[in-house]
């Protein structure tokens, strides 16, 4: 609305001038001075004229800015620094020779190059007919048995869990975990679960992603199959 228009100033509304000013950008241009005499109310309780208050709001825009730039460059980084590591987890499981191989090479980059506190890798199968040194070999039965809310879907399962939960997944390490990580292994038949905990409730939420995880169990998934067979 252009404020030509009004006949009585009396009928100009704080929206028209608000208004004006945004169809018309460039009106301070030729007005130096009156960008100077214009006051505005400082949260120092010190009147600032509307150029310096302008200038303040964009020198914190700007700062807003850089934060949000440098947030954004912080996360590119940690994401490719968990790509890589995760590459490499997953040449070092297609290369291992033999289930006890895969186990150990799981845990050793968790614990290790991926800095979790507790891992955990189970395997579903006959402990009698699967006899191995580093592997942990479970019926299948006794998982569903312990663990049967954790097996209902394959997505990965994060936060607190229960007790039982916990003393299935870390065995002797359960009462020092407060928050794990869980994602089941099934192509075709269920393989066993993959876990892995903190110390700290609060680092593992249902709300956090777990990507690399989900991409960790996929290759899982195709490379254990052939050490389970009946």
């Amino acid at each position: 609305m252009e404020l030509a228009k009004n006949d009585n100033d009396k009928d100009i509304t704080e929206e028209d001038v608000a208004q004006y000013l945004k169809n018309h950008p460039g009106f301070f241009l030729k007005r130096d001075d009156l960008l100077l005499e214009l006051e505005l109310a400082h949260s120092s309780g010190k009147a600032v004229s509307l150029l310096e208050r302008q200038v303040t709001l964009l020198r914190e825009r700007n700062v807003d800015m850089r934060g949000r730039l440098n947030n954004l460059l912080d996360n590119a980084r940690n994401n490719d620094q968990l790509f890589d590591k995760t590459k490499q987890l997953v040449l070092a499981l297609i290369e291992a020779q033999g289930l006890d191989a895969i186990v150990n090479t799981f845990n050793r980059s968790l614990l290790s190059d991926f800095s979790m506190e507790f891992s955990s890798l189970t395997l579903f199968g006959n402990p009698e007919r699967h006899r191995s040194a580093s592997s942990r070999m479970v019926p299948i039965d006794d998982a569903y048995a312990k663990i049967p809310g954790l097996l209902k879907t394959n997505n990965a399962t994060c936060g607190v869990l229960r007790p039982e939960e916990l003393e299935f997944l870390f065995l002797e390490q359960a009462k020092q975990i407060g928050s794990a990580a869980v994602v089941p292994l099934s192509f075709g038949n269920p393989l066993g679960v993959i876990a892995i905990g903190s110390k700290d409730p609060h680092y593992f939420r249902s709300s956090m992603g777990t990507l690399f995880l989900g991409y960790i169990a996929e290759v899982l998934n195709r490379i254990l199959p052939k050490y389970l067979s009946p």
